[in-house]
């Protein structure tokens, strides 16, 4: 497929400390794609480089098919961790004050992605009037108010309940199929399972981890349990590791053991509704990597 982001040995220091150390990745356009990694790794500063808003002390950046000229920044939608919207003004104002400013008349797009998103009738309000959540709702919309082909969310869930979590997710894969390219950075894992077909982890600076996210869990093999029951969970011979949520819980195994004698003993502790042998969950796999286990 056409790459509409390449990124090839990029490095970037701050006082002499690296930051980001010889990294390469490609998105391919109308993907969905994950960047992740824990708190410090170097996530923002790559954000930061494909915005232009740092340059790199070397390597090579490409967004759709251009080294970032001011024609293809405003290509560029960009939702940031750090939130920042007028709180005077309100969420029409807002918005089409935004779309202005890459020189497009917004209303009708406004008017458009309000009501898609649930927030038609909050369009006069003003920002400081409205829930974290619908604020949440809003700067996602201010971040695609000028149809850009290029979209970076930064930590797009945040401050979000399930019913309006629902709402962005089949936001961003509407824009994918739309043939929008899109990277997702955040700390839920779940949801980058779920919605992206590739990832780039990036920790202390260097890629970790980088493709698809079958491939990456099969390379951790088959050695997890998913476990609903009911009852109280134990630690049982067989079993390295125990993430306990309540009634599920994931279970990795240790080498060698036998999924059947697991299930034995288990079924000596608890009420079992569902044993499913699986690859690790991606977020087992992130936990894997920073621990360096």
């Amino acid at each position: 497929m056409e790459n509409a982001v390449r990124v090839l040995n990029l490095s970037k220091s701050f006082n002499g400390q690296n930051v980001v150390r010889d990294i390469s990745f490609d998105i391919s356009k109308g993907e969905v794609f994950g960047l992740i990694g824990p708190n410090g790794a170097g996530k923002t500063t790559i954000i930061r480089m494909l915005l232009d808003i740092i340059r790199p002390d070397s390597g090579e950046i490409r967004i759709l098919d251009d080294r970032l000229s001011e024609e293809t920044k405003n290509r560029i939608g960009y939702l940031p961790e750090e939130r920042g919207l007028y709180k005077k003004l309100t969420v029409f104002e807002t918005l089409t004050y935004l779309g202005a400013l890459k020189e497009i008349d917004s209303e009708k797009r406004a008017t458009f992605l309000l009501d898609k998103m649930g927030m038609l009738q909050h369009r006069d309000k003003k920002i400081s009037e409205l829930s974290k959540g619908m604020q949440q709702k809003i700067q996602i919309i201010a971040a695609i108010i000028h149809d850009p082909d290029f979209i970076i969310l930064d930590e797009p869930f945040s401050g979000l309940d399930p019913v309006n979590m629902k709402l962005v997710k089949e936001l961003i894969m509407e824009l994918g199929k739309e043939g929008k390219t899109i990277i997702i950075s955040t700390h839920m894992m779940d949801q980058v399972e779920r919605m992206c077909s590739r990832i780039f982890m990036i920790h202390k600076g260097e890629g970790v981890l980088y493709g698809k996210i079958e491939e990456i869990k099969s390379r951790y093999g088959k050695n997890t349990v998913l476990l609903e029951f009911e009852g109280e969970l134990k630690n049982i011979q067989g079993i390295k590791k125990m993430n306990n949520s309540g009634n599920y819980a994931e279970l990795i195994l240790e080498p060698g053991a036998d999924p059947t004698e697991v299930l034995k003993k288990l079924a000596e502790m608890v009420r079992i509704n569902k044993f499913e042998l699986s690859m690790p969950s991606l977020n087992e796999i992130f936990i894997r990597v920073v621990e360096g286990t």
